[in-house]
Parts: C-alpha cells; structure tokens; sequence
C-alpha cells in the first residue's frame, strides 16, 4: 500500500446523469479509489470503457433504475465480494467489497428505510445487524478496512440542521443511530470526526424548499 492514498465515495444518483460531472471531477482530483452508490445501471450499462480512459479500473455491482454501487480504482482490485452473507441471488445491490493495494475496501448503500415503524425500517436494521455480521466475518479491524457509501443514518445531533424536528423520524432514530454505533464499535473510526469537530457539514439536502442554499442537511 502507497504512503498516501486519495480515497472517495459518491452517491451519484444516476451514473447515467451523473457522468458528465463525474469525468470532470475525476479530471480535477485524480483519486486513487472511488466508492459510487446508487448508479441505477446494470452491470453491462456502466461506462467503464469512458472512466478506463481516465485511468480507472471499474467493479461494478449494477441493478437496473434502483441501487447498485460501483469501485472505481487506479490499480487493479482483488478478491471481490458482491453481497452480504446468506443474501438471496436477486436482493437489492447495496454492497461491493475489494481488496486494493492490501486495504480492504467496503462501499455499500445503506437502505432508507421509508418510515420509522414501517416494514422497510425493520429491513433496514436487520439489513445493518447483518452488514455487522459481514464484517466479523470477513474483515479484521487492525487489516487496514475502510468502509464507505451511503449510510443513510445521520449519527449525532452536529450531524443535522436541525436536530429537535428530525429526532425520532426516520435517517435520525435511535435505533438506526445504535445500528451504525455497533459498525463503528467493530472497530472503525469516523473519519471525518477526527479531523473536523464542528457541525454544519452535510452530505444530504431534500430537493424542495431551496434546502441547498438554506443549509438545511443533514451528513448520512
């Protein structure tokens, strides 16, 4: 492994819409590995041959209009994993695992989960309990793991606009916030959090209202 790896992740919604912007950001930040989430193509779709010119080696784990994830990498990935343990061949595609330059990398895009009571919320923390399973199975906290995407939780109030309206609704539950505690408890660090403290730092805003320009996010 380089001393020094760039290292991102993406929710693209849409690598179709998305890819204009995608080539010229890769163009600018030459990352070493990339980590896409919700590329809404299968795998045969992918513009593979387009980011190859970029440099970029591509494992896609694709699904037709809905989910799928991609790693996108400037060396050539090994042992591959496409799903979680004991997961039905046509389950939805939330998870690509592979090894590059000896660091494991685990991009996955955690479920919504709808509404808090709903029967896709309890899918959701099932779907966690398992992601925890995963990684006791299959990875070693001290083997150099990084795990990145889409989670899909926002894990503390400095997380969120504005914590007070959101506290018990879904993204900011308790027990979604204690399912992603357990993935960090496995034995990984919030990146961002030990570089940054403060609060503000968003990666989610909703399309109405002008919550953008508001600052109205929260960091998933």
């Amino acid at each position: 492994m380089t001393a020094f790896m760039k290292i991102a992740t993406w929710n693209v919604n849409s690598i179709r819409t998305r890819l204009p912007r995608l080539v010229s950001w890769l163009e600018r930040r030459r990352p070493d590995i990339v980590c896409l989430q919700e590329i809404k193509v299968v795998n045969e779709d992918f513009p593979g041959e387009e980011l190859g010119k970029l440099g970029y080696h591509c494992l896609v784990n694709g699904q037709k209009t809905y989910n799928g994830v991609a790693i996108l990498s400037r060396t050539p990935s090994t042992d591959p994993f496409f799903s979680l343990l004991d997961e039905a061949p046509d389950a939805p595609r939330r998870l690509l695992a592979a090894t590059i330059e000896g660091l494991r990398i685990i991009n996955v895009y955690a479920p919504m989960g709808t509404e808090v009571g709903s029967e896709r919320y309890a899918y959701k923390l099932d779907w966690y309990r398992r992601l925890r399973d995963f990684l006791d199975s299959s990875a070693q906290p001290d083997g150099g793991v990084v795990l990145c995407g889409d989670f899909n939780v926002a894990p503390e109030d400095r997380d969120v606009w504005d914590p007070e309206k959101w506290r018990g609704q879904i993204l900011f539950s308790d027990p979604e916030k204690e399912a992603l505690r357990k993935i960090l408890e496995w034995g990984l660090k919030d990146a961002l959090r030990l570089h940054q403290q403060e609060g503000g730092l968003y990666t989610w805003w909703d399309y109405r209202a002008g919550a953008f320009h508001r600052g109205w996010g929260m960091r998933l």
